[in-house]
């Protein structure tokens, strides 16, 4: 069993550099952690955008997802941003996922094939 001083050896704070990241140690403006998985997660995609409408856990409401978009956050969120005003509806970036309310699945898919992206309408 492990002891109290091994659960808790991770510096989290230090009154140099302030927060530290419980994953890597480094100082929270330091930190390279989720920039790696964001890569990890982008290397991993086949390089297909699945569109598909999915209405679970949502009260019955649509909302078209997008998937497998090869950007890193930072870029997914400025793609969310041009695709909900070219819908004229809201949405979100939740896990890498676009989410759009609505049932948007031809726009969005001229839209990401005007950029470039090979897309598949997944899904029934």
């Amino acid at each position: 069993m492990a002891s109290l001083r091994d659960q808790l050896g991770g510096l989290v704070y230090s009154t140099e550099s302030g927060r530290h990241c419980p994953a890597c140690g480094e100082a929270v403006n330091a930190c390279r952690c989720e920039e790696q998985a964001d890569a990890e997660r982008v290397a991993a995609l086949d390089g297909i955008v699945r569109i598909r409408r999915e209405t679970s856990g949502r009260k019955g409401k649509g909302v078209t997802t997008i998937t497998g978009i090869p950007l890193v956050e930072k870029e997914l969120k400025l793609l969310a941003k041009k695709l909900k005003q070219r819908c004229g509806t809201g949405g979100a970036v939740k896990n890498g996922m676009i989410e759009i309310q609505g049932d948007h699945r031809a726009t969005l898919k001229a839209a990401l094939e005007a950029d470039g992206y090979t897309v598949k309408l997944a899904g029934g």
